[in-house]
């Protein structure tokens, strides 16, 4: 069996950070992701509004980079329960359990895609990992790995790994 989804959208709002009695991370924010269709007068967009939720580190991480109108990828698996409402009525969520969140873009990159990515966390069951410095290697000043595109790059066949 398997339960897995891979989502890329902007988010609707900021991420809203909370804590459980047991002093546990979790973040929400819901991801808008685009699904284009064709109808009698054309190719037409629509979206759909998932809601997401992360745990733990991820969770602060998200919170504190992600920002409503961002792109990001998620992936993670969907979960569905229920609750009791208040007038007694059982209320059915289904939502995304993100274990991998990918920034798309950076903070000062206004809202223009970012190639490889910007920085990307990884949560769940990981002790404390993922990338948190945008992607590109130890202590390079962000330099965009990119920038010769074009140019002849030297490799041998001693540095390919297969």
């Amino acid at each position: 069996m398997l339960n897995r989804v891979i989502l890329i959208g902007r988010l609707t709002r900021d991420p809203e950070l909370r804590y459980t009695p047991a002093g546990v991370a979790v973040t929400q924010f819901t991801l808008a992701v685009d699904r284009p269709f064709s109808s009698g007068q054309g190719q037409q967009r629509e979206a759909d509004f998932i809601p997401i939720v992360t745990w733990r580190q991820l969770a602060e991480t998200c919170a504190n980079y992600l920002r409503k109108g961002r792109l990001a990828a998620v992936e993670g698996r969907i979960q569905v329960r229920n609750y009791d409402n208040n007038e007694g009525r059982r209320v059915y969520v289904t939502e995304v359990i993100a274990d991998n969140v990918r920034f798309l873009e950076s903070a000062n990159s206004g809202n223009r895609e970012e190639g490889a990515g910007g920085g990307g966390m990884s949560g769940g069951n990981s002790s404390g990992g993922g990338n948190r410095g945008g992607g590109y290697g130890g202590g390079r000043d962000n330099q965009d790995p990119f920038q010769d595109d074009g140019k002849p790059i030297d490799i041998s066949d001693d540095d390919l790994p297969f």
